[in-house]
């Protein structure tokens, strides 16, 4: 039986990557359906991704033979099958446009997720992971409890083996420590003000300001607050007849694409880390 696979893999410039990597996959009886590359001239590195069809070898056969090929050429590499949903669990807060928005696409099959939990630091929402048979699990936030709190949204997240977490507007500030176990596998969205705006109320601080645009940006979760990798960017336009409800609804709207873009690039392995900036394959 065929089983499709996607390889990504960068690893230090050099003439003829292209056609090794094209002529391994030959050699295990490999078809390639998809190809994508870059080469950043400034930090040297190659970055590729391929999707493929393979029916002579199974993933472990695979495995092996490619850190063998990969070793000489100090590739980092990741296998992983097409067909295989990641198991995502979301967390929130009181705010619930990209929780629903994901919720939404995940059923509708727009989006190769399992949405195994949903961990909330309020109740507001269980009654939407309900509709979705999705379990719910309120664990309030406070800063006598955080790192209890921390350690149980933690086990939550091991016990459902989840390769990714986003924060579908969840409102605390993550640990240092969380933060570490969770690198490279979680996903914030924010408003692009930041950090001209910072605070409560960011659309009210930015119709006071008289804004002419809005913005959204999804990045990776880092130790440093809301300066991780970025993946996706967008905006919208205001002008002066716009209140601040209308900034508000045009803001939920544009972290809601915007998130659920980073999600899809994420999940169909198209975003690869190139330092402190990303590598997208759309």
């Amino acid at each position: 039986m065929t089983q499709a696979y996607i390889l990504t893999l960068s690893c230090p410039d050099r003439l003829g990557l292209v056609h090794a990597v094209s002529g391994f996959l030959l050699e295990q009886g490999g078809n390639i359906e998809e190809a994508a590359q870059y080469n950043d001239h400034d930090t040297g590195l190659f970055f590729m991704r391929l999707q493929f069809a393979c029916d002579q070898h199974d993933a472990a056969t695979l495995r092996e033979r490619l850190a063998a090929f990969a070793e000489p050429f100090q590739m980092h590499w990741h296998l992983h099958a097409a067909c295989e949903p990641v198991k995502t669990v979301i967390m929130v807060s009181r705010e619930g446009h990209c929780l629903n928005d994901l919720l939404f696409r995940w059923k509708s099959g727009l989006l190769p997720v399992q949405v195994s939990a949903i961990i909330s630091n309020h109740r507001d929402f269980y009654q939407l992971a309900a509709s979705y048979n999705v379990p719910f699990h309120h664990i309030p936030v406070t800063r006598e409890n955080k790192a209890q709190a921390e350690a149980r949204q933690f086990e939550i997240i091991q016990q459902e083996g989840a390769e990714l977490v986003v924060l579908a507007r969840y409102m605390q500030v993550l640990s240092d420590d969380l933060c570490r176990k969770l690198s490279g596998r979680a996903i914030n969205i924010h408003h692009s003000f930041l950090p001209s705006f910072k605070g409560a109320k960011p659309y009210y601080q930015a119709h006071d300001r008289g804004v002419k645009l809005i913005g959204a940006t999804a990045h990776y979760v880092t130790a440093d607050l809301d300066e991780g990798p970025i993946i996706e960017q967008d905006v919208a336009r205001a002008d002066h007849t716009d209140t601040v409800e209308d900034l508000t609804a045009r803001g939920r709207d544009t972290e809601s694409q915007v998130l659920a873009r980073a999600v899809k690039w994420h999940t169909e392995r198209r975003v690869l880390l190139n330092g402190h900036r990303t590598v997208v394959f759309r």
